[in-house]
C-alpha cells in the first residue's frame, strides 16, 4: 500500500493518526470524518466540511503521547475556539513539522479497543476488549490468530468480562455485532496482506448509538525485505 511504502522510504516506523485511519478505511473499517490542516485557510474549509462540535489533535508520525502534551482539544463549538485551539497546537508542534487533525466529535458512552499484533510464533493476531481509560487497568481483552471468520470474531466478543455493555443497557441500543465482527475480520486481513504492519492499536472504538467508529489509531511498521 502506498501510504506504507512512503513511510518506510522515509525511514519511519509509525504512521500518523491520519495515515493510520486511511489504511483502516481502505479495509472497510469505519473511522471518524477528519481533515488534516496546517494553515488558517485550510482550517476555514475544514470547519465548513466537518461542522461543530469538533475535536482538534496534533498529527504527525512522531506525535504519539498527544494527551500528555495537551495536543488534544475536544468539544470545540465555535470559530473562536477553533482558531485558538489550532494556534495552540501549532505552537507546540511547530518544530516537529506536524499538522492539526480537524475531526468530527463522535459521541458515545461505550468505548472498546481493537488491534493487531504480529507474534513471532503465531503471526498476526487480532485483539478485542474494553477500551478507553480502562484498557490498561482491567486488561479485559481476547485474542485470535488471523484469519478470522464470523464465528471466531463473535467468540472473541463474548469472551470479555464486560460483554454485557454491548447489549441494550440503560437506554442504549445494542451494539451492531455485524459491524464489530467485520472490523475484527478486516484487521486480520490487514495483518495477512500487509506484511510491513507490525502492530495496530485502535483505542477507543466508540459506539455511536449502535455503530462502532474508530476514533484514534496508531499503526506501527517494520522493515521487511
Amino acid at each position: 500500500m502506498e501510504i506504507i511504502k512512503s513511510a518506510l522510504a522515509e525511514g519511519r516506523n509509525t504512521l500518523s493518526e491520519h495515515e493510520s485511519k486511511q489504511l483502516l478505511r481502505a479495509y472497510g473499517i469505519p473511522v471518524t470524518r477528519e481533515i488534516e490542516v496546517a494553515s488558517h485557510g485550510a482550517l476555514e474549509d475544514a470547519i465548513k466540511n466537518i461542522g461543530f462540535p469538533m475535536v482538534f489533535k496534533g498529527c504527525g508520525p512522531k506525535l504519539i503521547h498527544k494527551t500528555e502534551r495537551n495536543l488534544v482539544h475536544i468539544d470545540i463549538r465555535s470559530q473562536k475556539e477553533a482558531v485558538a485551539a489550532f494556534d495552540e497546537i501549532m505552537r507546540e508542534i511547530g518544530k516537529e513539522g506536524g499538522t492539526v487533525l480537524v475531526q468530527e466529535m463522535v459521541k458515545g458512552r461505550r468505548e472498546l479497543v481493537v488491534g493487531l499484533t504480529r507474534d513471532i510464533q503465531f503471526g498476526p493476531c487480532v485483539m478485542f476488549g474494553l477500551g478507553g481509560i480502562f484498557t490498561e487497568i482491567l486488561k479485559d481483552i481476547s485474542f485470535r490468530v488471523a484469519p478470522l471468520d464470523t464465528k471466531d470474531a463473535l467468540q472473541m466478543i463474548q469472551e470479555i468480562n464486560a460483554r454485557r455493555i454491548l447489549g441494550e443497557v440503560r437506554g442504549l441500543p445494542p451494539a451492531d455485532l455485524d459491524k464489530l465482527t467485520q472490523i475484527l475480520i478486516n484487521l486480520g486481513k490487514i495483518g495477512l496482506e500487509q506484511e510491513n504492519v507490525q502492530e495496530i492499536d485502535i483505542n477507543p472504538v466508540i459506539l455511536n448509538g449502535s455503530s462502532p467508529v474508530a476514533v484514534d489509531a496508531l499503526v506501527v511498521l517494520r522493515q521487511w525485505p
